[in-house]
């Protein structure tokens, strides 16, 4: 075990409660948690091989807005609000592409320049004269972590990108991330659940050896969680002795080159770093991927992510990374059903809240995380949906 986990214990006499049930199912809540929680908070965005020149362009929507990355012709990358500031259409509908020198509306042509300033409207004698600036697209700060882009759509109370991440960076520099590129495009699933189910049964290590067999069967024995501190976690495991029980286990030990790129003590582990609130980079010695949950509704979850390869990938690395993702594919369909199950129990008069395990401290401490933000979330019973918010501003002193 390394310096790092050395340093964190699971404290003595620990509340094992974790949130309430009405945490999962209130609408009020959920209006709340899209403002303190998901648009105060750095969200990864898409990797800097995404946009590889300037033009290209990464688009997806969060918890009410559109987001657009794009590279800028000084090579900068750069994020907007995908609303056009004329009428409010989407200026890019793809969910990846390239323009050519200029962004245009397709509702009625305004043409933006990349760096985001207006560059004018059609039909411009039917306009007073419009000030580039002024009327230029939203922009998003951003900031490039390791070859990650990652975007914030208001002031919060995390740091940097950087100065967050940094209890990892010294590891996970070895993977060399920022010269990654893509290894497919990214991908997507809606969930039938609260955004908390998914981030809860991501976030502990204890149900693998029920729920994962594939993953018990590559680096059960190993595995272990490391609770949220200052927003950051990570998952640590290295491979079994005699793993290979499955076949894509078996045929992923079996084809995996030795990664001597990597040091001696990741050449065979697999890696998982969360930053709070719903951020994760997973780390294997072939590729590098991230993913992330958004919620649309109360009972509706997006899942998002994408995988990233070696430039120079040999064909045994290629197969590998093939066979981990037939793993990963089969894990997220486990997960998917966990979650599911736990969500719905949350209605349940029999449902008497969670009790949480040494090893589920992780699930605690994210739980944690989210009450400092919203102070709403420590009460037992729900308050009135009509008086949510101004129930959590007094406990939270801002009224």
């Amino acid at each position: 075990m390394n310096e790092l986990v050395r340093d964190i214990a699971v404290p003595k006499n620990w509340d094992r409660r974790g949130l309430p049930g009405w945490c999962y199912h209130s609408d009020a809540l959920l209006e709340l948690e899209k403002e303190h929680v998901f648009r105060s908070h750095w969200q990864i965005a898409c990797h800097v091989s995404d946009v590889p020149e300037p033009g290209s362009y990464v688009t997806f929507d969060m918890v009410g807005e559109r987001i657009l990355v794009l590279r800028d012709k000084e090579g900068r990358v750069r994020a907007f609000n995908n609303v056009c500031r004329h009428r409010g259409s989407r200026l890019v509908t793809a969910e990846a592409g390239h323009c050519r020198g200029a962004l245009v509306c397709p509702f009625h042509g305004w043409v933006y320049n990349l760096d985001g300033t207006l560059r004018g409207p059609s039909r411009p004698d039917s306009f007073p004269p419009l000030d580039k600036h002024e009327f230029a697209l939203a922009g998003i700060e951003t900031e490039v972590w390791l070859g990650f882009v990652f975007i914030r759509l208001k002031p919060g109370p995390q740091a940097s990108v950087a100065e967050t991440m940094s209890p990892f960076e010294a590891e996970l520099s070895h993977y060399q991330s920022g010269e990654m590129i893509p290894a497919g495009g990214f991908w997507g699933h809606e969930s039938p659940v609260n955004w908390k189910s998914v981030r809860d049964v991501d976030n502990e290590g204890y149900h693998v050896a029920m729920a994962h067999p594939s993953l018990q069967d590559l680096y059960g024995s190993s595995y272990f969680d490391e609770p949220f501190v200052a927003g950051v976690c990570r998952s640590f495991a290295t491979y079994n002795p005699h793993a290979g029980r499955r076949w894509s286990v078996r045929q992923y030990r079996a084809v995996a080159p030795e990664a001597t790129h990597l040091p001696a003590e990741l050449r065979q582990a697999w890696i998982y770093y969360g930053l709070f609130p719903n951020n994760v980079i997973a780390v294997t010695p072939e590729s590098v991927q991230f993913y992330q949950e958004f919620p649309i509704t109360r009972s509706r979850t997006q899942l998002r992510g994408a995988i990233y390869r070696y430039r120079d990938e040999g064909r045994g690395q290629r197969l590998a990374r093939y066979l981990a993702a037939r793993i990963d594919r089969d894990t997220m369909a486990e997960d998917v059903q966990l979650t599911v199950w736990s969500n719905e129990a949350m209605t349940s008069r029999a449902f008497a809240g969670f009790y949480l395990s040494d090893l589920e401290y992780g699930v605690r401490s994210h739980h944690d995380h989210l009450r400092a933000v919203l102070p709403v979330m420590t009460l037992d019973e729900a308050p009135e949906e009509e008086g949510m918010a101004e129930t959590n501003a007094r406990m939270s002193n801002r009224i």
